[in-house]
Order: C-alpha cells, then sequence, then structure tokens
C-alpha cells in the first residue's frame, strides 16, 4: 500500500498532468487538502513540499500554493538533446518492434532519444505512460491508442499535450472523439481484399474472427461487410466471432467452440490478424479439420510470426518499419517548423498468397 502522502502526490500530479490543474492556479489550502485526503497537516505539507521539489507546485507566502510548469525543465525537456515518447500497447509482441525499430532507425537520423512505455491496451496503464511522457517533458510523442474503438477517459491528458503545443501522432488507430494526427493501414481495405480473395476462390460460406474493443476490428469487419454486398451474399451473425482484450486469454478454447458450432457450412474464416489467423489454425488441428481443404483461413498483418510459422499463412500486408519512420519523420518536422504536414495517411494492403487458401 502507499504512503498516505504518495497518494495526495499522485492525484495531484495526475490532475496537473490532464489539464483539472492548470499553470498559475491555485490549488486548494493545506486544510482543504487535509479533508479530502483525510490526513494530517504534515503529511499534506510532505506531499506539497515533494511536488514543489519536482517542479509541479510553487509556494507563495501568505498566498498560497500555484501549479508550476517548472517540472519540464527539471526532467530534460529542454536539453539539447530532444526526446520523443512512444507508446505502444505492446512492446516485445506480433508487429510492434518491428514499429518499434522503424521509429528508432529515423529518431537516431536526426540524433533524437526515445522514450518507450506500453499500455498492455488497458486505459489505466496508458493513462501512467502519458502522465510520464507529460512529467518527464517529452518533446513530442507516437502512441497508439489503447482500445480505441471504445470511449477514452484519458482524453484530457491528450488535450493537455495539444495545449502545450507538443507535437502528437498516432499510428495503427485513432480515437474519433479527438482531432489528432494519425497513420493507419487502411484496414476497411483489407479485409475486404481478404474476403473478395476468399470468394473469388468460389466461397460463400465466409465467417470473420474480429476483435472488438479497436479501431482496427471495427474496420476490419466493415471491410469485410462490404465484400458480402458487393458478392451479394448473405451476412449471417452467428458466423461472426468476436472478442476482446480481456477474453483474449479464453480464445482458443471458444475459437475451439466457434469451430464446432459452423463445422457444417463455413468453408472460410477473415480473420482479425495472423496471430489470431494461427490460433485458428491451431483450432482446427485439435479438431481435426484440415487446411485449407475443408476450411480456408486468411490472416492479415503479414507479421514475423506469419512467416516463420509451420504453415504459410494466406494474408495482407501491413506496412510495419515504414509506419515506425514515418511516424518518426512526422514528429521531427513538425519540431522542425514544418507546416502543411498531413493529418491522415493510410497505407494501402497487398494480398500475399499462402497455403491456407484453397478453390472450391
Amino acid at each position: 500500500m502507499k504512503p498516505k502522502y504518495q497518494v495526495i502526490i499522485d492525484d495531484i500530479k495526475s490532475k496537473i498532468l490532464s489539464g483539472d490543474y492548470t499553470v498559475g492556479e491555485q490549488i486548494p489550502t493545506e486544510s482543504a487538502l487535509q479533508s479530502l485526503y483525510e490526513v494530517s497537516r504534515q503529511t499534506v505539507r510532505k506531499a506539497i513540499l515533494e511536488l514543489s521539489n519536482e517542479g509541479f507546485l510553487r509556494s507563495e507566502k501568505g498566498s498560497g500554493t500555484y501549479v508550476s510548469n517548472q517540472y519540464r525543465s527539471k526532467t530534460g525537456g529542454s536539453s539539447h538533446k530532444k526526446t520523443i515518447g512512444v507508446i505502444t500497447t505492446y512492446i516485445s509482441d506480433y508487429i510492434f518492434p518491428s514499429i518499434i525499430r522503424g521509429i528508432e532507425s529515423r529518431l537516431n537520423e536526426d540524433n533524437y532519444s526515445l522514450l518507450l512505455a506500453s499500455t498492455n491496451n488497458d486505459v489505466e496503464q496508458e493513462k501512467r505512460a502519458l502522465e510520464m511522457m507529460l512529467s518527464q517533458g517529452v518533446d513530442g510523442l507516437i502512441i497508439e491508442p489503447t482500445k480505441s474503438n471504445l470511449y477514452n477517459p484519458n482524453i484530457a491528458y491528450y488535450l493537455s499535450f495539444k495545449e502545450q503545443d507538443i507535437p502528437l501522432i498516432m499510428i495503427n488507430a485513432f480515437y474519433e472523439e479527438i482531432e489528432l494526427p494519425y497513420l493507419c493501414l487502411d484496414d476497411v481495405q483489407s479485409s475486404y481484399l481478404a474476403t473478395k480473395e476468399l470468394i473469388s476462390k468460389g466461397h460463400n460460406q465466409i465467417g470473420l474472427v474480429a476483435k472488438m474493443d479497436d479501431l482496427q476490428g471495427k474496420y476490419r469487419m466493415k471491410g469485410y461487410i462490404k465484400a458480402l454486398e458487393e458478392a451479394k451474399l448473405r451476412f449471417y451473425p452467428e458466423q461472426i466471432f468476436s472478442f476482446n482484450t480481456e477474453t483474449k486469454q479464453t480464445l482458443s478454447t471458444n475459437l475451439k467452440d466457434f469451430l464446432n458450432k459452423n463445422r457444417d457450412t463455413l468453408t472460410a474464416i477473415v480473420c482479425y490478424n495472423d496471430e489470431v489467423g494461427l490460433e485458428v489454425v491451431h483450432a482446427c488441428r485439435q479438431l481435426d479439420i484440415s487446411i485449407p481443404e475443408e476450411l480456408s483461413i486468411i490472416g492479415q498483418d503479414n507479421s514475423y510470426i506469419a512467416k516463420n510459422a509451420n504453415i504459410k499463412l494466406t494474408t495482407l500486408t501491413h506496412p510495419q518499419e515504414t509506419m515506425g519512420r514515418d511516424a518518426a519523420d512526422w514528429v521531427i518536422k513538425k519540431l522542425q517548423g514544418k507546416k502543411d504536414l498531413p493529418n491522415s495517411t493510410y497505407y494501402q494492403p497487398v494480398l500475399i498468397e499462402g497455403e491456407t487458401v484453397v478453390e472450391r
């Protein structure tokens, strides 16, 4: 359990970094803080002293305690070598090492430092990462949104970056509630091409496995539906399997149930990504469903796990390292004062044929 003074420190920091307390604003009196946090005056004074030492607060004798922005200079935000923050949902998994490698290679060219954090697609961890980036005084930020298809309670932190004129760009997805620049794969087109490929091979009973707390899942479902409509094929809700970050740990078991229920109808499945595609392959092997003879499978993202799997998965491209470089380049140019930079960029996917799709 945290000491009581640390709870006060963390809460006041959060309020400052999210903009609830603005620079120059007077915070509540010591007596008010005592009542608010139900602690002694000594505990309040210890928290205020620590926050003042860190540059978050300044006290004026006879007047009160005010919000300061000196934490940025104390943490190196004004040092000669600029630092770019990078927040991704994951760091060492799936396509993220390639994205980070692209970011790092571009930052190194202009002698920028990189400060890295991950959220594990959890909004509370995202909050802590954003607070850390603000308190460390990063000069720019590249971020992959957390649970981008759901309301995000951390929007105030993003607005704080905008208010402080700190360049920020999103990758892979964005929050529809706020206007921020982003770089994304055309996820609608990716699933559209995947579904269209299966239709061209004679499949007319095509399922979809989609992760629905991320914007990519929403758009990839949209591409799937678009291809079905174009081919005048009926949409069957029971042929959709959806999951989210929390239910991902039971994905294998739930996929087997889904495949068993649809065994006599489905001839193909469009998967949310390559990781899910290989989970489907694994479930099919356990159920003695032959691939691709009984079930054709298409992944998405052309990830390293698809390239190194013991079956060559049919998939679609994702820019990965290029996206990372482009994001870093955008932030660097913004810091250099370049104008008319694009607010949105969509990369076009390309089908990569493997051995998991067969003609009916």
